[in-house]
């Protein structure tokens, strides 16, 4: 996915996460009459960690009437009290988007700090490995799951079933077992796909699979020592130059050195964005004089007036 399209899809996840907490309007902004105030809010961390969706956000804001800016970029290592995050604008909207860019800003910092330390593992003992990320993310957070993986030096992999094609097992299951799936590949990829990943869960199975034509074989919930025997069989096949290996499955911060040290070219994992770091992070408000410098009025409203 290009950079420069995630701030316009942010922009719109960004609507519908507020729709969840605004379904109509914020009833302590209405009575306080905070839309006739204009005020900067700070997004403060009270943690370390790695940066993640920052900047991306501030465009989303900007993109929605704000003026916004991110004091620190993704993937940037950050100490207690540093501002992630600074919105000025009408008073109404920055109470109305408070607690959900607390929540992302704070959960996507977390994700890329976890990967962060993974990455580091993995690397220490195969400098050239790849730690990528699964699909493996909470529905509607997708695409700031992936960019805080990124942020943490990590791969995003495929975006979506959209992006390349992964022969999975349920695929094989539908079709009455591998074999038969494997002959489908062999008769119907054509040129249009450019590369092809079997999803294997023996060694042997992985073999069978580089033989059918597969580019990429992914090595799924083995142990390090069944993924080093898959890579010694598609060495000994002579296949491993013309196969990328991926492991996958049960990946932690405990075993992802044993998994890099197997001679794969890829380890995918799911674990940071089910064990983000917790990484604190809260918000102070105060009063600007004189008028608010964007209008910030666009789209954000519409739950109240629709």
């Amino acid at each position: 996915m290009a950079r420069g399209v995630a701030p316009w899809l942010l922009a719109r996840r960004l609507l519908e996460w507020l729709g969840e907490d605004v379904p109509y309007r914020d009833e302590a902004a209405a009575l306080l009459g905070l839309d006739r105030v204009c005020g900067e809010l700070r997004l403060v961390a009270r943690s370390p960690g790695v940066a993640a969706c920052t900047a991306e956000l501030a465009e989303a804001l900007r993109i929605l009437g704000l003026d916004a800016e991110a004091p620190v970029a993704p993937g940037e290592w950050f100490q207690e009290g540093a501002v992630l995050l600074l919105l000025r604008g009408p008073g109404d909207l920055l109470s109305l988007l408070e607690r959900t860019l607390i929540d992302v800003v704070a959960y996507a910092s977390g994700v890329a700090t976890r990967t962060r330390e993974m990455v580091e593992l993995a690397r220490s003992v195969n400098p050239s490995i790849v730690v990528a990320a699964t699909r493996k993310t909470w529905p509607g957070f997708r695409l700031c799951a992936k960019l805080a993986f990124e942020a943490g030096g990590g791969d995003t992999h495929r975006w979506g079933l959209s992006d390349a094609v992964i022969v999975k097992d349920t695929h094989a299951e539908l079709l009455g077992g591998l074999e038969a799936a494997l002959e489908r590949l062999r008769t119907r990829r054509g040129s249009r796909y450019r590369l092809v990943e079997v999803e294997a869960s023996t060694p042997e199975a992985a073999l069978e699979a580089a033989r059918a034509g597969a580019d990429a074989v992914l090595l799924d919930n083995m142990s390090p020592a069944e993924v080093a025997r898959a890579v010694r069989l598609l060495e000994a096949a002579g296949l491993r130059g013309r196969v990328l290996v991926e492991a996958s499955g049960g990946v932690t911060p405990g075993n992802i050195q044993d998994y890099a040290a197997t001679g794969v070219d890829v380890v995918s994992t799911s674990y940071p964005f089910k064990n983000p770091v917790a990484v604190d992070v809260s918000a102070e408000a105060r009063p600007l004089q004189g008028g608010c410098p964007a209008s910030g009025r666009l789209g954000l409203l519409a739950p109240e007036h629709g």
